[in-house]
C-alpha cells in the first residue's frame, strides 16, 4: 500500500480537548513515526508536531478528526516522497 510521510502542527487552545486528541493520536499510533509537544505556559496553549507515514486518506481523517475538536487547530504538510507498506 502506498504511504505519504507528513507533519502535523496542531495547536491547542482548549484544555477540555487535550483527552479527545490524546484519544485520535492513540488511534492511530500505528502510523505516527514521533510526537513533540511543547507547553507554552505564558500563552496558554499547547503545541504538537506529529511525524506520520501512512495512507493519505488516513493523514487526511485523522486530521479532519483533530479539526473538529474544539479550541484544536491543524495544519498538515506533505513531503513529496512517497514509501510502499
Amino acid at each position: 500500500m502506498e504511504t505519504r510521510v507528513a507533519v502535523m502542527s496542531i495547536i491547542v487552545e482548549a484544555e477540555e480537548s487535550v483527552e479527545k486528541l490524546n484519544s485520535l493520536l492513540h488511534e492511530y499510533g500505528k502510523y505516527i513515526i514521533g510526537r513533540m509537544g511543547i507547553p507554552y505556559r505564558e500563552k496558554k496553549i499547547n503545541i504538537i508536531s506529529i511525524a506520520i507515514d501512512a495512507p493519505q486518506d488516513m493523514i487526511s481523517a485523522l486530521a479532519g478528526k483533530v479539526g473538529k475538536l474544539s479550541g484544536v487547530s491543524v495544519k498538515t504538510a506533505f513531503s513529496s516522497v512517497g514509501a510502499n507498506a
